[in-house]
C-alpha cells in the first residue's frame, strides 16, 4: 500500500529494560493518538525488531512535509506531556528523520517491514533516485509477498531542529538521510532472507549509495489513525 501522504517522520530507537512497560503503555495510549491528532497527520505505525540494530521502528505519515514543519507539530514537540517526559527518558540510541516521500507504491500494508538507512552524495541524488525507480524498486515490488516499497529522503534542516522532547530524551539524535522501506506479508524467515539479499549494501553501492548501510527487519505491533486527542 502506498504511504498515506507526502511527508513522514521515521524514528528508530532502543528502550532501556526498566522503561519497557511504561513505553508500551505511553506509546499506544497517549503518544500515537496525540501525534495522529495533529492537523495533517494521517497514520502512525510501530514495529519491533526481528533482526535490527535498533529495536523499535516508528513511522508517522503526514499529508505533506510542510505539516512536519508546521506550528501545530512544532508546538506539540516543544510541550511534552508529563507522561511523555517520564517515558522518553528510557529512550536509547535514537535515529530520527523528517522526510519527504520521494516514491511510494504497493498493493497492501504488510505485517513485516525492512528499513534501510544509508547516504547518497548530493551531486548524484537525482541520478540515484532515477536508478532506484528504473530497477531496484520495480524488481522489489514484483517479488512475491511484497506489499509496498517506499523511498524517503530527509529534510536535513527540519530533522536537525532541537526540541523540548528531544532534550527530555537526553540522547543524541542521528539523522538518516535516505531511507528505503519494503513491506511484506509472508513468513518472517523468508522475508528476512529476501531483504538481506536484495537490500545488501553492494546493491545500493552499485547505484551510488554510500554506507554505513543499516538494514533492520521488523514486525508490526500497532497502527493508529486519526482520532480526536487532548492531553490528560
Amino acid at each position: 500500500m502506498s504511504l498515506a501522504g507526502e511527508g513522514a517522520v521515521a524514528i528508530w530507537h532502543d528502550i532501556a529494560p526498566e522503561g519497557r512497560a511504561e513505553f508500551y503503555a505511553w506509546h499506544g495510549e497517549e503518544h500515537m493518538p496525540e501525534r495522529v491528532g495533529i492537523p495533517g497527520f494521517l497514520r502512525g505505525r510501530r514495529y519491533v525488531a526481528i533482526d535490527a540494530d535498533l529495536e523499535f521502528f516508528n513511522l508517522y505519515e503526514a499529508q505533506t512535509v510542510e505539516v512536519l514543519k508546521s506550528q501545530d507539530y512544532t508546538a506539540r514537540v516543544n510541550a511534552p506531556t508529563p507522561w511523555t517526559f517520564s517515558a522518553v527518558k528510557h529512550f536509547r540510541s535514537v535515529a530520527r528523520a523528517i522526510c519527504r516521500v520521494a516514491h511510494t507504491t504497493g498493493p497492501a500494508q504488510g505485517g513485516l517491514i525492512a528499513t534501510l538507512r544509508y547516504d547518497v552524495p548530493d551531486n548524484i541524488a537525482s541520478a540515484h533516485r532515477a536508478a532506484l525507480l528504473r530497477g531496484l524498486v520495480p524488481d522489489l515490488l514484483a517479488a512475491r509477498g511484497v506489499a509496498g516499497v517506499h523511498l524517503l529522503t530527509a529534510d536535513a534542516q527540519a530533522s536537525g531542529l532541537a526540541t523540548a522532547e528531544q532534550a527530555a530524551r537526553g540522547v543524541a539524535n542521528a539523522v538518516p538521510r535516505w531511507v528505503l522501506l519494503v513491506e511484506g506479508w509472508g513468513d518472517e524467515a523468508e522475508f528476512v532472507a529476501f531483504a538481506k539479499q536484495e537490500l545488501a549494501g553492494e546493491n545500493l553501492k552499485a547505484l551510488g549509495g554510500e554506507g554505513p548501510f543499516s538494514l533492520g527487519l521488523y514486525r508490526h505491533q500497532i497502527t493508529r489513525t486519526k482520532t480526536a486527542w487532548s492531553p490528560g
